[in-house]
């Protein structure tokens, strides 16, 4: 398929650099930009005059003291108005431009700021479900309340005004035509998440057998992860544990590694740059998150080799095979996943064989080189391109 010369314009309200799976994403892309030489601009609120920016971001802080609520506004407001801004003084010197967005906030701050129509607005679709119910699950704002339901009208009258969406699975197409029956009208695809294969190792800290990469937060779930733990020394098997990520649930998951007595097991590394250059030496990657789009951090582990114990939950089961590149686990059942993660770390052959199955399904389902051309264009050309499933089905 051909891909054209357009300028691709990358819209985030967030930072250029950090460790979400956003941030991953748009970084990987524009790197497979700049090999293939397309014009790429990356705009951010950052972009604009920082002698306002910075201030105006640093009252959130304080207002979060007395309304969490209300941070929230104040983040998205004043992200969005700022990223506007930006988009508008790009836009007005690149007629040609299209607009890759990372969020419906983007989405929406690109058709305000863009200066004709031929300037296509493709929004890629990162969030769970909606924006308000990943607000919602960090406690921030009150689910079924007036201002999640104001995020989430936002995002149904905006997502059918769009000029394409890019699903990263099937899962969460299904899950937004299904809020937004408007959206089955306009050109789309699925296109999975994509990594390239990291060059950095970090063995600062000797590996541990397990290592789980996220935010320390409710819907992470890494208290799931601790149980296991807990319940495999009960068998007679002390496994340990990475956990690379910071947040609201730190302080409780210590107190719980204490109390079923795995603290010595588990290594709490907290916030790491570039987080996935400490996989290698990992014997799995164990992911228990209650709701995921596709989570690059399986991508990564993959790529590394790790087998990759998760539970069969939104766009997860495209990943990968039970069996074939890890296990799938309940997270109602800690006992039967502590079998499950004895049976395949006791056993090198299966180990050794789910680990070649991981690395084969990264080199042709997510790797950059793989994904790129494909993602590229849908962007630029607005069409529905043959893009092979995701998932096993596509081995």
């Amino acid at each position: 398929m051909a891909i054209e010369k357009q300028t691709v314009v990358i819209a985030t309200i967030m930072r250029p650099e950090g460790e979400t799976g956003v941030q991953a994403h748009f970084n990987a892309l524009i790197r497979f930009l700049t090999s293939a030489n397309i014009g790429r601009i990356l705009v951010t609120p950052y972009s604009a005059a920082k002698l306002f920016v910075y201030p105006t971001f640093a009252a959130r802080k304080f207002l979060a003291l007395f309304s969490p609520t209300l941070s929230v506004w104040w983040y998205r407001t004043w992200h969005a108005f700022f990223l506007e801004r930006a988009l508008r003084t790009t836009l007005r010197r690149e007629l040609e431009a299209v607009v890759y967005a990372q969020c419906p906030l983007s989405a929406a701050a690109a058709l305000r700021a863009r200066v004709r129509p031929q300037q296509r607005v493709v929004l890629v679709v990162h969030f769970n479900v909606s924006q308000a119910d990943e607000w919602a699950g960090k406690g921030d704002i009150t689910r079924d309340g007036h201002y999640y339901r104001s995020i989430r009208r936002f995002e149904e009258d905006l997502l059918p005004r769009l000029d394409g969406l890019v699903f990263v699975s099937g899962f969460m197409q299904q899950e937004v035509i299904r809020r937004v029956p408007g959206v089955s009208r306009i050109p789309a695809v699925v296109v999975p998440n994509f990594v390239d294969a990291p060059e950095e190792r970090d063995l600062e800290y000797a590996p541990s057998d397990l290592i789980s990469i996220g935010t320390l937060e409710p819907r992470k779930n890494q208290r799931f992860l601790l149980h296991v733990l807990a319940k495999c020394a009960a068998k007679g098997r002390r496994y340990t544990l990475t956990l690379i990520g910071d947040g609201p649930d730190r302080a409780n998951l210590e107190q719980l590694a204490r109390q079923h007595k795995v603290d010595g097991q588990v290594r709490f590394l907290g916030f790491r740059k570039n987080a996935a250059k400490y996989l290698a030496g990992h014997r799995a990657y164990c992911h228990s998150a209650l709701l995921e789009n596709l989570p690059v951090a399986i991508i990564e582990a993959f790529s590394v080799g790790l087998p990759v114990f998760a539970n069969r939950v939104g766009g997860i089961p495209e990943m990968m095979e039970d069996r074939r590149e890890g296990r799938f686990w309940s997270l109602d059942d800690p006992d039967r996943a502590a079998d499950m993660l004895m049976e395949v770390l006791e056993d090198e052959s299966t180990l050794l064989r789910m680990s070649r199955n991981a690395i084969s399904a990264f080199e042709r389902r997510f790797a950059l080189r793989a994904v790129g051309p494909r993602l590229v264009a849908f962007i630029q050309n607005g069409t529905l391109v043959n893009v092979p499933s995701a998932g096993p089905a596509a081995a």
